[in-house]
């Protein structure tokens, strides 16, 4: 198994998903003081803020055109004000035009804004109670690199899944490299934020749903097990992979045969091929 950065793993291999990438940042004090800090231009931990901060052409235009976004604040370029304008007509807020380079200083060097940058509300998050009874959810179990939560949101987001379950705890925040790497899918997937993983798997369980734990060494591949809905897919962390009490809460423990020489996969690229997997057997939804 490699790691994110290229580096070998360890531990138990694979459970599809990875301990590499990038390390999380400290907060910068409290919510307030963070995002005053950013209000004068200083960067600051994304996590820290009490906004959402959005930048990046896919990011921008989706909140913008989610009527449940709530905007603060918007900086653009001109060229960026522009190509908005023209794709979605009259914006829900006026924009303050700016140089790149000002942009780039609020996010810091590395980060891919091309050329805009919003401030805006965090999006409501609903309970396991307010999901369909017959949704698909994916669960994450402790998966804290954020360019892997936002490359699974955005898959999600590809194939219609409902909700993406996980803990307030030990997993990234709904902005800044997360939600560039979720490539807008934050506008149509929501999170459901849970202080307890195992107690909101037997919740789910409560309500009817089919718990699949992904496991490189599950006993039976995803293919033989008969699915229904409504149904939650279960993801662990790459190098540790589901922890032991994620795994007795799970239904079935079931893994991805790989015709090649390299068994197991990405924890995005495993939600990516699990969800197609799944979807192609469940076929649509019933009408209501």
């Amino acid at each position: 198994m490699v790691r994110d950065d290229g580096r070998p793993g360890h531990g138990r291999d694979g459970k599809f998903g990875g301990r590499g990438g990038a390390k999380r940042q400290k907060p910068f004090g409290t919510p307030a003081q963070a995002g005053e800090a950013w209000r004068r231009g200083r960067p600051a931990a994304p996590e820290a803020l009490d906004v959402a901060i959005l930048y990046g052409w896919h990011p921008v235009y989706e909140a913008l055109a989610n009527g449940r976004r709530h905007p603060r604040r918007l900086f653009a370029t001109e060229n960026a004000l522009r190509r908005l304008t023209d794709a979605l007509g009259t914006l829900p807020i006026e924009a303050e035009i700016v140089r790149p380079d000002e942009i780039g200083r609020r996010l810091g060097p590395d980060a891919v804004h091309q050329g805009l940058l919003l401030e805006a509300d965090p999006l409501p998050s609903p309970t396991l109670e307010t999901l369909p009874p017959d949704a698909l959810v994916l669960v994450l179990d402790q998966i804290t690199d954020p360019h892997n939560v936002g490359a699974i949101t955005r898959t999600a987001a590809a194939f219609g899944v409902d909700a993406i379950v996980t803990t307030a705890r030990h997993s990234p925040a709904a902005t800044g490299v997360m939600a560039k790497s979720a490539s807008g899918g934050l506008e149509h997937v929501p999170f459901v934020i849970v202080r307890n993983l195992a107690e909101a798997l037997l919740a789910l369980g409560e309500r009817g749903f089919q718990k699949i734990g992904l496991d490189s060494e599950g006993p039976a591949p995803l293919d033989a097990i008969p699915l229904r809905r409504p149904l939650a897919l279960v993801l662990g962390a790459e190098g540790k992979g589901l922890r032991q009490l994620t795994r007795e809460r799970c239904d079935n423990l079931a893994r991805l045969d790989m015709p090649g020489a390299i068994k197991s996969l990405n924890v995005s690229n495993a939600a990516a091929v699990s969800l197609y997997a799944v979807t192609m057997r469940l076929g649509a939804r019933p009408p209501a």
